[in-house]
This record gives C-alpha cells, structure tokens and sequence, in this order.
C-alpha cells in the first residue's frame, strides 16, 4: 500500500486465491477516486464497469451509449494523480486495454494489477512486484473448519490433518477440498498445489549408485580400471541428477 500511496503503479503476485478481497482492502485505505474491473471478453462491458465507479458519463447528451473508444475517452479526462485503478487477473487484459492503461500511467494515474506471475511484458515490466505472502498452516486450517461449518459437515481433527497437505497452504484449494470431501468425492490424490519438495531426482541418483555393485562385479581381478571407470560414471550421473533438486515452480492458478 505504501507504493500505491507514493503514486506508483505496481503488480501484485500471488497464487490464484490469495488475492480474494484485495481490492475491497485496497479501497478502504485509499483517500481518491477508485476503480475496480475484470476483463470478461467485453471491452464495452469493461470500461462501462470502470466509469460507473468513477461517476463518468456512459451516455451522450442525446442519451446514446458512448462507444468503447469514446469511454475510454471519458475516463482517461476525469482520471488523475488520485485515481487508482485495480485489475485482478490481469493475464486477461487485451493488448488495447494495456496501451491504454500505459497513457493513464503516463498522466500520473495509479494502477494496481493482480496476477499468479508477472507477463512481463510493455507496462508490467515498468511496474513494481509486490508479493503476496502465502498464510500459515493454523490460517488454512481454519479456513477449512469454517468451509465444513458452513456446508454443516462434521470433520474430526485428524480427518482436517488427513486433507490438508493437499491443501497446501492456498485459500481456494482449502474451500475446494472440504467441499469434495462434502459430496463424497474422495480428494486424497495428488495435490493440485506445488508447495512441496521434489525428491525424484534423489531417488534416481541414489538408484544410479548402484550401478557402482555391477561394474563391480565385472571387474573381479585385475581389472581395476573398470572399477575406477565404473565408480565415476556413477557418480558423475549421481551428481547430475542431485543438482536438479528443487521445489515445485509452478504457482496454483498459472
């Protein structure tokens, strides 16, 4: 929020879920004109969202509606320094939107966008990366004692601990889960999240250690060579593998 008050525009980053809310909170700390809109895949239907909430005209004099260049006209004129835009699912903007979105940026207007990851493209490459935290496990697990209060499903504490690593620590996930365990659908699989460390390439390299016994056996004798060459093509494969540990990337929603 501190950003925004400086009058910078900035790119919240988070996984699906987590920034349910955030407008509303953002616009109970914000002193000027304020704006929220999803594209939906109507570009009228967008900018008329925009310019009901910033009061701009949507009708000509006549009592027309004004076209889609002409509201985004409109709302560019009555936009300044103390108007504050906020887009969740930013992904979804055109390409127009964004052009347009650069002017308003260019005049001093302050834009909040919401997205899973950055595109990293024209006016998101200009913005600053605010991450989003992600809540701790004793959040999520309330979250889904709440979801099952409301859906009148009575879970013990153990059957809350059973569903939740496949949770993570996402708040839709949470909700998700709860309400397949409600209509009897059997949620224990692999979790939709990537919150969790990937061992596949431990495993394969412990696996490729062993390899090391069979060059050994080969080389009975004399053949020493063999049991050096054989040792350090195994750990060679071992490191290789080793190196590639890390956690799951890829956020929920991208």
């Amino acid at each position: 929020m501190s950003a925004l008050g400086a009058g910078r525009s900035v790119i919240v980053l988070g996984e699906t879920g987590l920034d349910d809310g955030l407008p509303q909170q953002i616009q109970d700390r914000w002193d000027g004109h304020f704006a929220t809109a999803t594209y939906k895949g109507s570009g009228k239907r967008f900018f008329q969202q925009i310019a009901w909430q910033l009061e701009v005209p949507t009708e000509s004099d006549e009592g027309k509606a004004l076209s889609m260049d002409l509201l985004k006209e409109e709302i560019a004129m009555n936009c300044n320094s103390s108007t504050l835009l906020v887009f969740p699912e930013a992904k979804r903007l055109t390409t127009g939107i964004r052009y347009w979105l650069e002017d308003l940026i260019s005049n001093g207007v302050v834009v909040c966008c919401c997205a899973v990851v950055n595109p990293k493209r024209d006016i998101f490459l200009k913005m600053l990366e605010v991450e989003l935290e992600l809540p701790n496990d004793k959040v999520i697990r309330k979250m889904m004692r709440q979801e099952a209060q409301k859906l009148g499903l009575q879970l013990s504490e153990s059957r809350l601990a059973a569903l939740q690593p496949l949770v993570g620590r996402n708040p839709v996930l949470a909700k998700k889960t709860i309400q397949q365990e409600a209509l009897g659908i059997n949620p224990e699989q692999l979790p939709e999240h990537a919150q969790y460390l990937d061992i596949t390439p431990l495993i394969m390299g412990a696996v490729s250690m062993l390899g090391v016994l069979k060059f050994w056996g080969m080389a009975s004798g004399d053949r020493t060579l063999y049991v050096i060459g054989g040792v350090a093509i195994m750990v060679g494969l071992a490191m290789r593998y080793i190196g590639k540990v890390g956690v799951g990337r890829k956020r929920y929603g991208q």
